[in-house]
């Protein structure tokens, strides 16, 4: 079992009813746990955007992915995804500055440290807003996260992070996690049939997708088909 990362801290009095004075990000318990989950599902690193409540813009209380192809030293985000993703959140009724100003993603090494290609990646796709976070979580529990203002002369801040247990949070959802996971996550540096075989796991034991078994049948009724040929094959060279 993991020890308890540094980042789980007694809440501090008086958080209930305002924020801290000192700025931190603050996750949920169950932002957090799921963002726990996403990272250690696979074996590369995942991406995504904290989603913000609305009067707390550095309290996390979800995350979402987007496709993307990971290896275990990078995240690439779809951009049409991306722009879906933003599209949805607008038609929700949130604001730009509660979904699109916290980036998230993992580290599997033990480092949080962010890399050269983090950093280019912060500039490059946020260096334009009038802020943004960036936060990396590592396999072990480690963590780092920095502000970035770019408005005015400008300026950066790293930033303590903890789980606010004082809010409100809902129970795990492992289910939904795991498909929100086989939906977006493309592990460039995994062979496709662990990929396949990830996401069979996470379908139904019991009943196969219906598109599954419309498939399996177009497959073996196809008179044409590589099924029919091998049946025919075998039954002209039967040796039995």
């Amino acid at each position: 079992m993991k020890s308890v990362p540094n980042v789980f801290k007694t809440t501090p009095r008086g958080w209930r009813s305002r924020p801290p004075s000192t700025p931190m990000l603050r996750f949920t318990a169950t932002a957090w746990a799921k963002l726990e989950f996403l990272r250690d599902y696979g074996d590369s690193e995942i991406g995504g955007f904290g989603i913000s409540a609305e009067d707390d813009p550095l309290l996390v209380t979800d995350l979402r992915l987007v496709r993307q192809h990971c290896t275990a030293t990078s995240v690439q985000f779809d951009d049409l995804s991306v722009a879906d993703f933003f599209d949805e959140q607008v038609d929700l009724g949130r604001r730009l500055e509660s979904f699109a100003r916290i980036w998230v993603h993992t580290h599997p090494g033990v480092s949080p440290t962010p890399s050269g290609q983090d950093e280019e990646t912060f500039v490059r796709c946020f260096g334009r807003v009038d802020w943004a976070v960036m936060f990396i979580l590592a396999e072990e529990g480690a963590s780092y996260a920095r502000l970035r203002f770019n408005v005015g002369p400008g300026g950066e801040m790293e930033l303590p992070v903890v789980v606010d247990f004082s809010h409100a949070f809902a129970a795990s959802d492992h289910e939904m996690w795991t498909e929100e996971y086989c939906q977006n996550v493309c592990d460039a540096s995994a062979s496709w049939d662990s990929q396949i075989d990830r996401r069979w796991e996470s379908l139904d034991p019991v009943q196969p997708p219906d598109e599954f078994i419309d498939a399996w049948s177009d497959y073996v009724d196809d008179e044409s088909g590589p099924a029919q040929q091998e049946r025919n094959y075998l039954a002209t060279n039967d040796t039995t």
